[in-house]
């Protein structure tokens, strides 16, 4: 006796179907989707898998990273390091400097404050400042050297005191002149800005962006493979960090 083949329509294959897209629902969409705590959803960015079976790194939209099982049950809060015949490795702060790399790329150049040397530059480096910090404008005069050295930088602000203080009001002057750079030198200096502060500008932007980036005060360097390096740092040592050699 010949046996009957279910049909597309038949209840059998029907019921197999509409079970596959749980059976191969990817875990990491799945976290992101379902994850809560104390019965609230969690502002999750992205879930991704990591070296450790069973464990997903979630990034929040704060900018938080933590790691968690599949089912959300469980979290390690802290660094996942991975370890290597030649050492440590620190997983999480090599996601954090892709991240950080990444989304100061997507800033456009026409909202930074450059400078440049006259040949190719060799490295960039993004800082973020306030021409009220002193560390700062300790900073500001290595930059002739740092241009020298080939090294470009390339200033976001990040008013300290907060987008209201006397500092916040001395960058959107200094991003609404026509010269932002001379301007820039002219604050570092402890000379006042005559120019309006109510132009159009990423001086709030990009405060909100340091802080995503885990910036804490001013100056923050960021090196080209997205490293955060907190504080002044001489010229020669940053480019000797570049691997630079004149």
């Amino acid at each position: 006796m010949r046996r009957s083949i279910p049909t597309v329509g038949g209840g059998l294959f029907a019921a197999s179907l509409a079970l596959l897209p749980v059976a191969h629902a990817d875990p990491a969409e799945q976290l992101a989707e379902t994850l809560t705590v104390n019965g609230q959803s969690m502002p999750v960015e992205r879930v991704r898998e990591t070296p450790l079976e069973g464990f997903f790194e979630v990034s929040l939209e704060s900018g938080e990273t933590f790691y968690s099982n599949a089912e959300g049950s469980h979290f390690l809060v802290g660094d996942l390091y991975e370890n290597t015949e030649g050492g440590l490795v620190n997983l999480t702060e090599q996601g954090r400097n892709a991240e950080r790399s990444g989304r100061l790329a997507a800033v456009p150049e026409g909202e930074r404050v450059v400078f440049r040397g006259t040949g190719e530059p060799r490295a960039t480096l993004v800082v973020f400042t306030d021409t009220t910090c002193p560390y700062c404008r300790q900073l500001h005069e290595e930059v002739p050297r740092l241009n020298e050295l080939g090294i470009e930088v390339h200033y976001l602000a990040f008013p300290r005191s907060g987008l209201g203080s006397p500092g916040g009001r001395e960058l959107q002057q200094v991003w609404c002149a026509e010269n932002p750079s001379e301007a820039m030198s002219t604050a570092k200096r402890e000379e006042a800005l005559s120019g309006p502060a109510d132009c159009d500008n990423p001086v709030e932007e990009q405060y909100h962006l340091g802080m995503e980036l885990g910036v804490q005060g001013t100056p923050a360097i960021v090196l080209p493979d997205g490293r955060l390096v907190p504080g002044y740092v001489p010229a020669e040592r940053l480019a000797a960090m570049l691997g630079l050699n004149e």
